[in-house]
């Protein structure tokens, strides 16, 4: 018999734990800014969605990311570094308000729901909901087989965080046709994870993309960026399924590929109790 899988480090190691924090973190895939009531609200065909993971604290992300780090320690502080036994969507709520209390461009609710709620989410936005606030509905796959497939098939690459004084949302052209295409990656996405159809998980990160450039093209293109987003992207994009960035203004490549991808690692995707990653 072969040995048995190791446990995720931060599980593990509780020197490590005390680091960085117990909490997990979250991956944003296709459909990110559908989230966005000022994006929602021009959907022709809600709700829009956009799929969000959430994955274990195995080591430290990087800041400025897309990788919700700043929800997060904004929940470690509220809940003492531990998510309450309770129900998640009013934890969602209680982290919502904790974080936007007096902002002028709130974050959006999918970076509250990928830290708390455990596996793989598609998240619906309209604005007949809430103004499109929080989602319409959720849905959520805990499944250790699609997880695993999911792991191996996502590769992360450091690129650089987003530099100081960077806003994505200096031009905007909201054009209704792309808020349903972008709103539809997300639905696209989803369905991909759950077939484990690699071919079409790189499609919907491809297409996402494509509508990043066109409603908020400075998503990838600003004059405080240093690395060439777009070119980047573009060359991984060429050579496998698909490619995004974690967050606008770069952060970590995330490329599908049923191959090994140079530098890249792997996330663990963080499951309900009992199962993997518990």
């Amino acid at each position: 018999m072969g040995a048995a899988p190791k446990a995720p480090l931060a599980a593990a190691d509780p020197a490590l734990a005390r680091v960085i924090g117990a909490l997990p973190y979250r991956l944003a895939l296709a459909g990110g800014w559908i989230d966005q009531p000022f994006v929602s609200r021009l959907n022709p065909q809600p709700p829009g969605a956009m799929v969000v993971v959430s994955v274990l604290p195995t080591f430290r992300f990087m800041d400025r990311s897309g990788i919700s780090t700043s929800t997060r320690e904004v929940a470690a502080r509220l809940w003492r570094g531990r998510l309450p036994r309770r129900d998640p969507a009013t934890l969602v709520r209680e982290l919502y308000a904790a974080e936007n209390a007096g902002k002028s461009e709130p974050s959006g609710s999918q970076d509250m729901i990928g830290l708390i709620y455990p596996g793989v989410s598609r998240l619906d936005y309209t604005s007949r909901a809430e103004g499109g606030v929080f989602p319409a509905a959720i849905e959520s796959n805990t499944d250790p087989g699609v997880a695993t497939w999911l792991e191996r098939v996502l590769h992360l690459l450091p690129v650089a965080p987003r530099p100081d004084g960077y806003n994505p949302l200096g031009v905007k052209r909201l054009d209704p046709a792309w808020v349903r295409r972008l709103g539809q990656s997300g639905h696209d996405c989803y369905a991909a994870i759950l077939r484990r159809d690699a071919r079409a998980l790189g499609a919907s990160f491809n297409d996402c993309m494509r509508c990043w450039e066109a409603l908020l093209p400075q998503t990838v293109r600003h004059p405080r960026l240093t690395v060439d987003l777009a070119g980047l992207l573009a060359c991984y994009q060429r050579r496998y399924a698909g490619a995004m960035y974690s967050g606008c203004g770069g952060g970590y490549l995330l490329v599908v590929s049923e191959e090994p991808v140079p530098g890249a690692f792997h996330a663990t995707v963080r499951l309900a109790r009992g199962g993997k990653g518990a």
